[in-house]
């Protein structure tokens, strides 16, 4: 896999597959406000707003497993991926392709082999802001991003996002509980 110069991948831990007619996986490729893990001597987060202009842009996004440009789930250009920024971080919407990859990525994430996403992105000049201490990893905070893929993938660099299968039809009964906790979290 050939990464473009300047271009940075990061993690994130949430993520759900959805059944019905057209499967789909849903999640958070970033959380805001979160740490990512150690990335070789700084720790970075991923500021509210980070998304927005490329987003507003038109960031043709590309859905991918594990950024392997060979497993491409879905293409906001193609209508198959939705990203937006919401309050929490990074959310994606991807309908998945009728490919043996897609079905096997579903099979992983439905056993929670697989439960992570992340993201790719480069940096323009004036996007991210670092501070250094003198005991303890430097800190990087991503402020505005040109965003290029999201990815799902086991091994996210920001642990707390997420990945997921998720039926509307079975979710529907849970719906109270999971928006309760969901504005819970968000506050």
């Amino acid at each position: 896999m050939v990464t473009a110069p300047g271009t940075e991948r990061r993690a994130a831990f949430e993520l759900r597959a959805v059944s019905g007619e057209k499967p789909r996986l849903v999640g958070y490729a970033a959380v805001f406000d979160k740490p990512s893990r150690d990335l070789g001597g700084f720790v970075e987060f991923v500021r509210p707003g980070a998304f927005k202009r490329s987003l507003a842009a038109g960031a043709d996004v590309i859905a991918l497993v594990s950024h392997d440009t060979r497993m491409i789930l879905g293409r906001t250009g193609a209508g198959t991926l939705t990203v937006s920024e919401d309050g929490k971080g990074l959310l994606f919407d991807v309908q998945l392709p009728p490919t043996s990859a897609a079905r096997d990525l579903l099979v992983s994430v439905e056993r929670g082999d697989v439960a992570g996403a992340s993201f790719a992105f480069t940096t323009p000049k004036g996007g991210d802001r670092w501070t250094f201490a003198k005991d303890g990893p430097a800190q990087r905070e991503l402020l505005d991003v040109d965003l290029l893929d999201i990815t799902v993938t086991p091994l996210p660099a920001y642990p707390d996002t997420s990945v997921a299968r998720r039926s509307l039809d079975a979710a529907r009964p849970m719906l109270p509980a999971v928006w309760s906790r969901y504005y819970a979290e968000a506050r």
